[in-house]
Order: C-alpha cells, then structure tokens, then sequence
C-alpha cells in the first residue's frame, strides 16, 4: 500500500489511477476536480456521492433517460444526446480554424474525442449489443490500456479530419436508431451476445444487452460534457 505523509502534491494529477479505499486525512484540498467513477465517496463524514448524482439530474434530465430500461426513455435519451452533439458541433464549426484539434489540459481534442465514441459504439454497441465480430472502425480512437488496438482494427497512425468523423458517427447514430426503434425490453434484459475470443471490452461478458447500451450512452453524455468544457476553455 502506497502512503504519503507531509507531502506536497500541489497540482498533481493522477490519471487512470485506481484510488479504491483511499484514505486522504488531515488534507488540504482547494481548487481540486474530480472526474471519474466515484461511489461512496466521504467527506468530513458525510457520503456525498448521492448529493453529487442528484445535482447532475437536475442539470441533466436526460440522465434519467439513460438509465431506464424502457425502450422509449432509451429512444428519447438518444434524441436529445444527439441534439446535444449537433449543438456542439455548428459551435465547434463557428470557432477558428484548427480548433477541432486543439486539446487542454492533456485532454482530448474535439475531433479525438468524437473519434473515442466511434470506438465505444464499435465495442459496446455493435460488439456487445450485436454480437458483431466485424473490426472495429480504424479511425476509432481508444484509450492507452486498451491491449491488441491494430489487431482489433484501429489504426494508430490515422488521423482524420472533422467532416471524415461526423460521417461515421452520423452512421453509426442510425444504426443505433433503428435498433431502438424495435428493440423489446426483454431483448434488452437477455445476456449480451459478446462473441467468445479476444476483443475489447473483456469484461462484458456476463452483462445484460441493456447494461451494455447504458454504457454507450453514458459515455456518450460523459465526453460531451468534457468536449464542451474544454470549448468554454478555448474561448475563454
């Protein structure tokens, strides 16, 4: 178990760190952002998690929408996620040219964002909720410690433009469309149909189809935030 004591830590930052049971006592913590999966997370004694959770929903009503299992809540949430993108995207397209690739903080671009949400439907989607043994996208864009990328068809040496990624996204939002449009809620209930063998993610396994789509909109909600938070910066 690692420990620090009377160490100065300002401005640190720690990223795809696992901090289960972390016990951070007697800290000064001002100015400080996290982002992450955090649950049962107390502060000075009290659990803040549920206070944190309730606040994004009132921000954020489509989050409701996103996790119910009601195919016609998942066919709304979709709607205003994309209505949220295509929002994003004519502000994207109104700022200076280059824009689009310009990252802060170490974050993703704008493009390399869209282009990470390729790889989740191409993974979450169409892999586990369709059972599609198909390569990936190779204009998708995982993170670091997903293993065998090239094997799984992403290409690390692409580099695509704005227009080229809005193409494949506005496909694969209608394929996800017309899936919804039919999808029953006990086909969302049954056991997602990964196919056996290597392929990323390996943990769905064992999941159900709808908690598989949760994860696709989830992170569809997730990195819109965190592309319009970096736009606020950039014009800021």
């Amino acid at each position: 178990m690692a420990r620090f004591e009377d160490e100065d830590l300002t401005n640190a930052e720690f990223r795809e760190c696992d901090l289960t049971g972390a016990r951070l006592v007697g800290v000064v913590m001002q100015d400080a952002v996290i982002d992450g999966l955090v649950t049962n997370l107390v502060v000075n004694g009290v659990e803040v998690t549920a206070y944190v959770e309730a606040e994004l929903d009132r921000r954020h009503p489509v989050r409701t929408l996103m996790r119910s299992a009601d195919p016609a809540d998942l066919r709304e949430a979709q709607r205003q996620l994309r209505t949220g993108w295509a929002a994003t995207v004519a502000r994207l397209r109104g700022m200076d040219e280059g824009m689009e690739h310009r990252r802060v903080g170490g974050e993703w671009s704008s493009v390399e964002t869209l282009r990470h949400l390729v790889f989740v439907h191409d993974s979450w989607f169409r892999r586990c909720c369709l059972g599609s043994t198909q390569p990936f996208t190779a204009d998708g864009l995982a993170t670091d410690f997903v293993p065998d990328q090239e094997e799984q068809g992403l290409d690390p040496a692409a580099a695509p433009d704005l227009d080229e990624v809005l193409a494949v996204r506005e496909e694969q939002a209608a394929e996800l469309e017309r899936w919804l449009a039919v999808v029953t809620t006990a086909e969302l209930s049954a056991p997602a149909p990964v196919p056996e063998g290597p392929g990323w993610p390996p943990y769905a396994a064992g999941r159900t189809v709808l908690q598989c789509l949760h994860v696709v909109l989830n992170e569809e909600w997730a990195h819109h935030g965190f592309c319009v938070r970096d736009l606020d910066l950039l014009e800021g």
